[in-house]
């Protein structure tokens, strides 16, 4: 199933983790000593790939339930009644094609309308955990559970 992806590229990953950057980051930076950070346009590029493929490899997993659990995801949630009042009963697939941009107009309530020609159209797919209680019903986007898998790391 095809995903956005706005432009490819490559992270050191373990040079972001804690375990595999071996000093200390309150130094003095020396000239030879230079390295950079991730920018939040990189966190949100880095948040979509594992999003496409967290939604890849739930689409071919053979037992979704299992996928599921080893992702870490909670199949009880605390809600309105209590600590496990919500339980997960659905996992929610939906596709968007984007066919142009809008934007607010500089002097003008008009919106700035611009549609895309046909090559740049893009197909995006999300995926919401459905929860549910006797009283309510909750979504949970998929890149807030992975957002926030991936900030205690």
């Amino acid at each position: 199933m095809p995903h956005d992806h706005p432009h490819s590229h490559s992270h050191d990953y373990g040079h972001h983790r804690h375990d595999h950057h071996p000093h200390d980051h309150n130094h003095h930076h020396d000239a030879d000593h230079l390295h950079s950070h991730l920018h939040p346009e990189d966190d949100a590029a880095d948040l979509q790939v594992l999003t496409t493929q967290f939604i890849d490899g739930f689409v071919q997993a053979a037992d979704k339930s299992a996928y599921l659990r080893l992702a870490g995801v909670p199949f009880e949630r605390p809600g309105q009644g209590g600590k496990t009042a919500l339980k997960l009963v659905d996992v929610e697939l939906k596709t968007e094609w984007q066919v142009g941009t809008a934007s607010p107009s500089f002097g003008s309530r008009e919106l700035s309308y611009l549609p895309y020609p046909g090559s740049m159209v893009r197909e995006r797919t999300n995926m919401s955990l459905v929860y549910v209680s006797m009283d309510e019903k909750s979504l949970l986007d998929v890149r807030d559970f992975l957002r926030s898998r991936t900030e205690t790391r």
